[in-house]
C-alpha cells in the first residue's frame, strides 16, 4: 500500500528549509517575552504535559458548535455568541501553542508554523464573521464561520501530525521502566565516576546520566531528556542539578523532578550503592505499583499472554 498524498505533502513540509529564516526570527522573539515564570505555566509543568491542547478545546468547541446552530434556523444568535467566545479563548491557547513551539526541533517547527497560519487564518475567517453578525449580515457571517472552520480543521490535523507523528510534547522517557530489567546493575568503577561531572552509561541499551557529587553521593538519571531526548550527559551541574544542552530543562539529580521546563515530566530516577568499589543502578519504583510494573516489564520482553496488572 502506497503512502498517502497528505503524508508525502506532510513529509515533505518537515524537509522544507525555505522559511527557516522566518522561524529563527519568530523562535527567538518568543524565546524573548518577558514571561518569567510564566513560561513553565504555558508549557504545562504543572499539569504534567503540555497545557495547550487542552485550551484549544474551547475555541474548537465553541466554533463547531455554532456551525451546528448556523444549521438550525433560527439560531444565529446563539451562534454569534459562541463565535465571540471562541475567539476570546484563542489568544491564550495561541500563546501556550507559541511558547512550546519555541523549544522544538526545526523539522517540528516548520510543521508547526504552518499550523499557527491556519489557525490565524481561522481567527481572521471567524473574526468576519462574528463582524457580518454584528452588522445584520447573517449570510455573510455563516460563510465565513463555515470557512473558518474548515481553517480549523486543516490546522488541527497539523497538529496531530505534531503530537503523534512528530512527537512533540510527548513524554520522551516513558518507556523506561518498561525496558530496563529488574534488580542492580553495575556501571563501572567509582573512580570512573569524577565529581561533579556528568557520566553516560547504559543499562539495557537505556541511556542513564550518573553524577558523583562532591560528597561522594551517586546520582543516576535516565539519560535522554523527557522533554525531546536531549542528551542530559553533554548538560551542565550545579546546585544538584542537570541542565539539558537542547532546550535547557532542568533536572534535580536526586530524584529527576523537572525544576523547569519546557519538560513537563520528571526523569527515571535510579537507586544507587556502592559495592567493592563499584557503582550499581537499580531503577527507582514506588512501592504502589512495583511488582506490577516489573511483572508488565517482564511480559513486554518475553511475550507472554498475561495482561494488564490485576491478573
Amino acid at each position: 500500500m502506497r503512502q498517502s498524498r497528505v503524508l508525502r505533502l506532510l513529509d515533505r513540509l518537515e524537509r522544507e528549509p525555505r522559511a527557516d529564516a522566518v522561524i529563527e526570527t519568530v523562535r527567538k522573539g518568543v524565546q524573548a517575552l518577558p514571561l518569567g515564570d510564566g513560561r513553565d505555566l504555558l508549557h504545562g509543568r504543572w499539569l504534567g504535559h503540555p497545557v495547550h491542547p487542552l485550551m484549544v478545546q474551547v475555541p474548537i468547541g465553541s466554533w463547531l458548535s455554532a456551525a451546528v446552530l448556523d444549521l438550525c434556523p433560527g439560531r444565529s444568535r446563539e451562534a454569534g455568541l459562541l463565535v465571540g467566545v471562541g475567539l476570546a479563548a484563542a489568544a491564550p491557547a495561541a500563546l501556550a501553542g507559541w511558547v512550546d513551539w519555541a523549544e522544538l526541533h526545526r523539522r517540528q517547527q516548520r510543521v508547526g508554523l504552518v499550523h499557527a497560519v491556519m489557525n490565524a487564518a481561522a481567527v481572521g475567517l471567524y473574526t468576519a464573521s462574528l463582524t457580518s453578525r454584528v452588522r445584520g449580515r447573517g449570510a455573510a457571517g455563516r460563510v465565513y464561520g463555515f470557512l473558518g472552520l474548515t481553517a480549523v480543521a486543516a490546522g488541527g490535523m497539523l497538529g496531530g501530525h505534531l503530537a503523534y507523528r512528530q512527537a512533540s510534547g510527548a513524554n520522551h522517557a516513558e518507556e523506561v521502566p518498561y525496558v530496563v530489567t529488574q534488580g542492580w546493575h553495575r556501571i563501572g568503577a567509582v573512580t570512573e565516576f569524577p565529581a561533579d561531572q556528568p557520566v553516560r552509561r547504559s543499562v539495557d541499551e537505556v541511556s542513564v546520566l550518573v553524577v558523583r557529587d562532591a560528597g561522594g553521593a551517586v546520582h543516576a538519571l535516565a539519560e535522554r531528556c523527557s522533554h525531546l531526548a536531549g542528551p542530559l550527559s553533554e548538560g551542565t551541574v550545579s546546585d544538584g542539578c542537570v541542565q539539558c544542552p537542547w532546550h535547557g530543562s532542568v533536572f534535580r539529580l536526586s530524584d529527576g523532578w523537572n525544576v523547569r521546563g519546557p519538560a513537563t515530566a520528571p526523569q527515571p530516577a535510579f537507586d544507587t550503592r556502592i559495592i567493592d568499589g563499584h557503582v550499581e543502578i537499580r531503577l527507582r519504583q514506588g512501592p504502589d505499583g512495583q511488582a506490577a510494573d516489573e511483572a508488565e516489564a517482564a511480559q513486554r520482553r518475553t511475550g507472554t499472554g498475561v495482561h494488564g496488572h490485576g491478573s
